[in-house]
């Protein structure tokens, strides 16, 4: 797990108050331990992701959680398929990869 010293060593650009309103917000959800936030590297990608979403693609604020919301659902859907492919015969999985990238 990484502190949030750690946290703000690996990206400078993030401020403090940056931070708190990510946490209040529950755009991140670090864990508590001591009654000090640790963060794991999934949070740290996420608020890299913020940053990013807000700065370079200039995303407003009120937007944001539409954003992380839509993303979250991606990534489960991918966990879900690469789990339910994972218990497919190689003959099922063939024929299924080839429907998801057949060119219509």
């Amino acid at each position: 797990m990484i502190t949030i010293a750690a946290v703000y060593r690996s990206i400078p650009e993030l401020t403090e108050d940056d931070l708190l309103h990510f946490i209040e917000a529950e755009w991140v959800r670090p864990v508590r331990r001591a009654a000090e936030p640790v963060f794991s590297e999934l949070d740290l990608a996420r608020i890299r992701l913020i940053l990013d979403l807000r700065a370079t693609l200039e995303v407003e604020e009120r937007t944001v959680p539409l954003v992380l919301s839509l993303l979250d659902q991606l990534y489960a859907t991918r966990r879900q398929l690469r789990r339910a492919l994972g218990e497919m015969d190689e003959t099922a999985r063939g024929r299924l990869l080839a429907l998801l990238t057949k060119k219509e």
